[in-house]
């Protein structure tokens, strides 16, 4: 092997891509099927549109090959489970009768039957169908989704590379199926499992595959020495196959650690690492078990789940050090593209200064393709690309939009007693139970209602000129009215306004800060056809103003009922943005939290009695390795006392967290000090409640008992069951009843009958333990 070999071959590729197409194509087609306004076969011919428009950008940006199969209409994951035919018991009917409506009922669930658990893709905000599996688990291979779009790129004459979840990250993910014993272990149906990616693997070489990629981004987490010994099993065993494709393992988002010395070893043809900061240690390690002779390596150089723009030269040193540990070295990002948006080229709000800063999906692709011809060919063959570069990174490090001397004077005067409450919580809680005097299982909602037609129309009207200002917070008004009326009716006992005026929980109030950017085509998806834009954070960040006040107290006078204030907390603000990579995360959610200490400040002063101050995000941004949760957690939880701990006793904090594994942050939750918290539950079946009665959470708690993120109706009953659960693991006196997360998806009719049942519920409940006072 020679440094001159390795350089000359090397080619430019991506994990995946986003899959939405640049005006949510994809979005459109499939909800206008569920809604039956799309046939099938309209569906099926869109997004077979939307793959071929993708493969031919990534080949004529200069990518060498392409990836298929990483194209999904709900999730990757899901299309694994159907890949492999682990297809829970309660969906089988349906997918027998019709495939994809029986694929969106696993997804979504139907009036009858309940979807899988949905959690986070690592510590991203996209989220993945957990596989439900068991001892009686049956595997079979089902190819045809993964070959047909691998021949499909072929027939446009490209060079694809499949993609699939591998076998140990796929066993990691999944949960034992209900009625499974909570401890079964997926990972012991490995031997199970493997053959059938054999198949599967044989079905893609027959169609011309020369390479297939094996995602395995959970070896990059702290594994036991059970699962690396799964993994070296998994890939000697598929490594020994004769009829396979050359096989490249990929892992993302952090360092392999022990996990490395495992791959490569293994008989594969290839491996993809992360070369970004996320991972730090790869490059050392790689090095250090004396690289890959006589294979391929993948290397992930420019940042797949940020919009800065790439150090060019920075990457070319690390990859000029990477040709000597490998026979060939290609150029990637650190992981798939799907987790950014798609073009910087639609933004027509930002500032051409600052839009010099970003690299979106399109513009990654770019650095990736000058990258590898920078490696391959010499830098001067690129010197134009890397003079604007260096001239980019310069105009943004010495910008003044990043730095405000006041906002960095206030944060380096934080002191600790300004992240501590003035009480404890057992003087706070007889306060606020004196003054809200509610009865026993309050019930409440997490906080937005339906985010209509009517108010989307309406805020394109106020962009469109088509009504003023006073227009538009008329029809505002009038929204809050009636989630008001409804929730006094139905009998809700904390009410909120709705959230009418909001666009999203993150964008809202960053539009209202300073040091944020908001774009206007910068689509990422969350889950499903359920796409964010995330803000980006740029500057130094304050509050100018009030941001909640009005509509919270204007909520307040329609009604005698307590009416939550409703924040986004810093870390939240923080994950679910773009945030800026040149300070530490802790700096930056300490500058949010001092602005939302305003705003909490403010509500307080205007007679607000409750104020929640959302943190789902806590856990998604937990870091993958044990030993980086410490200073995380520190910063992580410090942040949110800082934004609540200046109210007073009898002001009660409430925050609210979903879909997430919270077993791994219980102290944490405990750490924050909240009065209330509020979390999903009803996938999951109260395991959230077990875990806080487990660790001795000693505050209120609401899990939910309906399951938002589904179409379907619980019953008053169904509710009441969970309900039960939750009072198995948590005092009465300390349960709320509550959704598991926000309103905004939903329709009215479901969210109508569904709150109706969950009073009826806790009606009921409060009726079998034998009072309805506190």
């Amino acid at each position: 092997m020679t440094t001159r070999t390795a350089a000359a071959t090397a080619r430019a590729t991506v994990y995946g891509y986003p899959r939405q197409g640049p005006h949510r194509e994809l979005k459109k087609a499939v909800e206008g099927y569920w809604k039956g306004r799309v046939t099938a076969d309209a569906l099926r011919a869109a997004s077979a549109d939307l793959r071929r428009a993708n493969w031919r950008e990534l080949a004529d940006a200069g990518i060498g090959e392409v990836p298929t199969g990483d194209f999904s209409y709900y999730d990757h994951v899901l299309d694994t489970t159907v890949m492999v035919g682990a297809i829970p018991e309660r969906h089988r009917a349906a997918v027998d009768a019709d495939a994809l409506d029986g694929y969106f009922a696993m997804a979504r669930g139907t009036q009858d039957v309940a979807p899988l658990e949905m959690t986070k893709w690592f510590d991203t905000n996209y989220h993945y169908l957990v596989p439900e599996l068991g001892p009686g688990t049956v595997f079979t291979a089902e190819s045809s989704k993964q070959v047909a779009e691998f021949e499909e790129a072929r027939a446009l004459g490209l060079t694809g590379r499949p993609v699939l979840v591998g076998p140990v990250t796929y066993l990691l993910l999944a949960k034992p199926a209900p009625g499974v014993a909570p401890d079964f272990d997926p990972l012991t149906l490995l031997d199970r499992l493997l053959p059938v990616y054999a198949e599967v693997l044989a079905d893609l070489r027959a169609a011309g595959a020369e390479w297939v990629q094996l995602d395995e981004p959970a070896l990059v987490q702290d594994r036991t020495p059970a699962d690396l010994n799964a993994a070296e099993r998994a890939y000697r065993e598929l490594g020994a196959l004769t009829d396979r494709p050359k096989l490249l393992v990929a892992s993302y988002f952090d360092r392999l650690g022990d996990a490395l010395p495992v791959l490569a070893k293994a008989p594969v043809d290839g491996l993809a690492l992360d070369f970004t900061e996320a991972a730090a240690g790869n490059l050392e390690a790689l090095a250090s078990v004396g690289g890959l002779p006589g294979k391929r390596l993948v290397a992930g150089v420019v940042n797949g789940r940020n919009i800065w723009v790439n150090d060019l030269e920075k990457s070319l040193s690390t990859l000029g050090t990477l040709l000597g540990l490998a026979e060939r070295v290609d150029v990637a990002a650190s992981c798939s593209l799907l987790h950014v948006p798609l073009d910087t080229g639609l933004e027509r709000d930002i500032e051409p200064q600052i839009l010099r800063w970003l690299a979106f999906a399109r513009q990654k692709t770019a650095e990736i393709v000058t990258l590898a011809r920078g490696l391959a060919r010499g830098t001067h063959t690129i010197s134009t690309q890397l003079a604007a570069n260096r001239a980019d990174l310069a105009s943004r490090s010495g910008s003044p939009i990043t730095r405000d001397p006041a906002v960095r004077a206030r944060t380096g005067a934080v002191t600790d007693a300004d992240a501590r409450r003035s009480q404890p919580y057992a003087e706070r809680a007889a306060a606020q139970r004196a003054a809200l005097r509610l009865p026993l299982l309050p019930t409440t909602t997490i906080g937005s209602f339906p985010q209509t037609g009517e108010l989307r129309a309406a805020r394109a009207d106020l962009r469109a000129g088509r009504i003023d200002g006073a227009g538009y917070e008329e029809r505002i008004r009038a929204e809050i009215r009636e989630v008001i009326s409804f929730q006094e009716k139905t009998g809700i006992d904390v009410l909120v306004h709705g959230e009418p005026e909001r666009n999203d929980m993150v964008q809202y109030f960053a539009e209202q800060l300073t040091g944020y950017l908001a774009t206007q085509h910068g689509w990422v998806q969350s889950y499903g056809t359920r796409y964010v834009r995330p803000p980006i954070l740029a500057g130094d960040i304050s509050r100018p103003e009030p941001m909640t006040v009005r509509w919270t107290t204007y909520a307040q006078s329609l009604t005698g009922r307590p009416v939550k204030g409703m924040l986004t907390g810093p870390v939240t603000m923080l994950a679910w943005s773009f945030v800026r990579d040149d300070q530490p995360l802790g700096d930056t959610a300490r500058q949010v939290a001092l602005a939302l200490r305003d705003e909490v400040d403010d509500l307080e002063a205007a007679g607000t009695p409750v104020i929640q101050v959302d943190e789902p995000a806590l856990r998604e941004t937990l870091p993958l390795r044990a030993a980086d949760h410490p200073a995380y957690l520190a910063w992580a939880t410090e942040s949110f006392r800082l934004t609540t701990s200046g109210v007073r006793p009898d002001t009660q904090i409430h925050t609210h967290m979903c879909y997430a594994e919270f077993g791994d942050i219980v102290q944490a939750i405990d750490d924050l000090d909240a009065d209330v918290i509020s979390l999903e539950a009803a996938r999951s079946h109260m395991q959230v409640a077990r875990e806080l009665a487990t660790h001795g959470y000693p505050r209120e708690a609401g899990p939910g008992v309906y399951d938002i993120h589904s179409p379907r109706v619980p019953g008053a009953e169904e509710a009441a069951a969970l309900l039960r659960k939750g009072l198995d693991a948590i005092p009465a006196d300390r349960l709320w009843v509550n959704p598991d997360c926000g309103l905004k998806t939903r329709g009215w009719p479901e969210t109508r009958a569904s709150l109706e049942n969950l009073v009826a519920a806790a009606t009921t409940v409060r009726a079998e333990i034998g009072t309805n006072t506190a």
